[in-house]
């Protein structure tokens, strides 16, 4: 009798963490050939925004410009914007002229998909402040990104390269305590590019939400 008390509540501890290792799961195998590769020329694209119209990477050409993959519902994601981090990122960067998108690529009927007006509804209660959301219904961008979760940041300078891809930060938790902790990739990349110098972590594993395809 006893064993058998022990193994459930053995049960009850492991399943927490089993939920969130399978948020934490990557995407399934990719072709490596279609993914972002830093060092490489970002992927174009032409996406609609929640601002009702299209905007292309190439219209931003000569801009630093962060693309952010986003899932408002991905517990992750939340981590970065219930304690106004995300917004902070955004407001700095794009106060000094990058450009920052967020991309949706969650499909319909499927978590964090959400039609235009409600997408502008949850950027306004959040405060978030990117250039523009767009929306990637199909998945075609985030698949030519190799986009595995959200968020999955990556950051393109003024010559179209990719100089950073991977995670958001070094804290793959939900935790917003974690986040003051962190080293936030994104923003030392951009710190280390906008002063010329050569970018010290350009890749790192990204952490999140699966994307929901």
């Amino acid at each position: 009798m006893n064993f058998h008390i022990r193994l459930d509540a053995r049960r009850r501890t492991l399943a927490p963490a089993l939920l969130v290792c399978a948020a934490v799961l990557l995407a399934g195998p990719r072709d490596a050939a279609a993914d972002g590769v830093v060092g490489q020329p970002a992927p174009a694209f032409t996406l609609s925004g929640t601002d009702g119209r299209p905007h292309s990477l190439a219209e931003y050409a000569g801009k630093y410009v962060v693309l952010e993959w986003l899932n408002h519902d991905c517990p992750f994601v939340r981590k970065h914007y219930v304690g106004g981090n995300m917004q902070r990122l955004q407001k700095k960067w794009t106060g000094r002229d990058v450009v920052w998108l967020s991309i949706n690529s969650s499909a319909p009927g499927k978590q964090g998909n959400y039609p235009p007006e409600e997408a502008n509804e949850l950027t306004s209660d959040k405060g978030a402040a990117p250039t523009a959301v767009l929306l990637d219904p199909d998945g075609t961008v985030g698949r030519a990104y190799g986009a595995k979760t959200t968020p999955h940041m990556f950051v393109v300078d003024p010559k179209g390269v990719l100089i950073y891809a991977g995670g958001i930060d070094d804290k793959p938790s939900t935790d917003p305590a974690d986040v003051g902790a962190a080293r936030n990739h994104v923003d030392h990349a951009l710190t280390e590019a906008l002063d010329g110098k050569p970018v010290t972590v350009a890749a790192s594993t990204p952490y999140g939400c699966s994307v929901k395809y």
